[in-house]
């Protein structure tokens, strides 16, 4: 797992089975060079501290995570991927204010 100084790990095709398996995870699948995908990765990490230890988050590099990616039809990026114990639950395709992933997390643990 990769850290350079981000809150939320960057994970690799095999640390992202594992990851995903318990409990609540969002997965960020973002690409370097995405703009959108940079405006949301301060928010990714903010809402990371705010839900810490009730939800997961992680993040996939497309370029870097193509088969994962494939595996879960992203193919417009910034995407979310919210799981529950393994399964898909939720999915947002593109950019979203703080606010509403906000609410939709909330709803996850109650």
């Amino acid at each position: 797992m990769s850290n350079n100084n981000d809150k939320v790990p960057e994970l690799s095709a095999s640390e992202f089975e594992d990851f995903s398996k318990k409990g609540i995870v969002l997965i960020d699948f973002f690409a370097e060079w995405c703009m959108p995908c940079l405006m949301m990765s301060p928010v990714i990490d903010e809402l990371s501290e705010q839900f810490k230890g009730k939800i997961k988050f992680g993040k996939i590099n497309v370029g870097d995570g193509q088969e994962i990616a494939k595996k879960f039809n992203v193919s417009s990026i910034p995407h979310f991927i919210i799981f529950k114990e393994g399964e898909i639950v939720d999915e947002i395709i593109g950019a979203v204010s703080a606010e509403d992933l906000e609410e939709k997390l909330k709803k996850l643990i109650k």
